[in-house]
């Protein structure tokens, strides 16, 4: 085999020597082989990097003003939401930063749920509140919407340690107003042992079911960093249903619309695949990002997907 790109050459010899300190045949096999796309399940729609919280963790790196993904508008979406829906779409996904900041998301929402069932990814804390009398236009559109509310832990202080004063109760309150509105509703957390157990009882003593959905995410890293080495992850099977393989993402970056691998990559040029959807379709991803060392490896469900009865 030659290889012409030096970086490329660099970045082989990088992985052999982590995957040899651990042996690791398995992983090397699967992370120099290219994921096709199987089909285009969900299209996510990325709003921006803003947020009006200021989360240490977070892997999009999101804060109030944050510009490093631009928000996009509804006239650039529509077009894209309907090739996506022709080319076979189950759902739009909506996640940032904070989605519910973004300033035409009423609108947008409003036209993906003429389309497909949409899912929302939010922080559930004052921009949801301050929504709260928009709600009803979203609920009474043709397909359904859900959200999906981040809540770090069952506990409020180490909840709010990250997220700042009194978010972990705004959050339940957001979870709550959206339960009550008729949506359906799941909750994300970081991975903790025991959480399930502590979730239900929270849930219970809110009001919410005790087994309502929870997506249970690793330590992802801020954009441009590498929290775990590769080779120190335990093997699972390489996944059939990985984002890469199921899924595009539309975004903005530098003011342009681009098209991304998977909602964990967008810090890394490596997973740009271009201004058209056909073509991103079209394209095979290397899964060369340390987050799909955690996706194929500890099965990771980020988009939280159930198969449809």
């Amino acid at each position: 085999m030659v290889i012409h790109d030096a970086q490329r050459l660099v970045e082989i010899l990088d992985q052999l020597k982590q995957l040899a300190c651990s042996q690791d045949c398995e992983a090397l096999q699967w992370s120099m082989s290219a994921i096709p796309l199987t089909a285009l399940r969900e299209l996510w729609v990325h709003t921006g990097t803003a947020c009006n919280l200021s989360c240490p963790f977070c892997h999009e790196g999101s804060q109030p003003a944050d510009t490093r993904l631009q928000a996009l508008t509804l006239a650039e979406i529509k077009p894209v939401l309907d090739q996506a829906m022709a080319a076979g779409a189950q759902r739009f996904i909506f996640t940032g930063g904070e989605p519910l900041t973004a300033r035409e998301i009423v609108p947008m929402l409003t036209f993906a749920l003429t389309l497909l069932p949409t899912l929302v990814l939010t922080n559930a804390t004052a921009p949801l509140i301050r929504r709260s009398q928009q709600l009803a236009v979203l609920a009474a559109q043709p397909q359904p919407l859900s959200f999906r509310v981040s809540i770090d832990f069952a506990d409020e202080a180490r909840h709010d340690a990250a997220r700042g004063p009194k978010n972990f109760r705004k959050a339940l309150q957001g979870l709550k107003l959206l339960r009550e509105a008729g949506f359906a509703v799941s909750v994300a957390c970081q991975q903790d042992p025991g959480s399930a157990a502590r979730f239900a009882k929270l849930f219970e003593r809110n009001g919410l079911p005790a087994a309502l959905q929870l997506i249970e995410l690793p330590e992802l890293g801020r954009p441009g960093s590498q929290p775990v080495p590769v080779a120190d992850l335990p093997i699972f099977a390489p996944r059939s249903d990985a984002c890469c393989s199921t899924g595009r993402m539309l975004l903005r970056r530098d003011g342009e619309l681009r098209f991304q691998a998977c909602p964990l990559t967008d810090d890394d040029s490596r997973f740009d695949l271009g201004r058209e959807l056909a073509v991103a379709m079209q394209a095979s991803v290397r899964p060369q990002h340390h987050r799909c060392a955690l996706c194929m490896r500890q099965g990771v469900n980020y988009s939280g997907f159930r198969e449809m009865p």
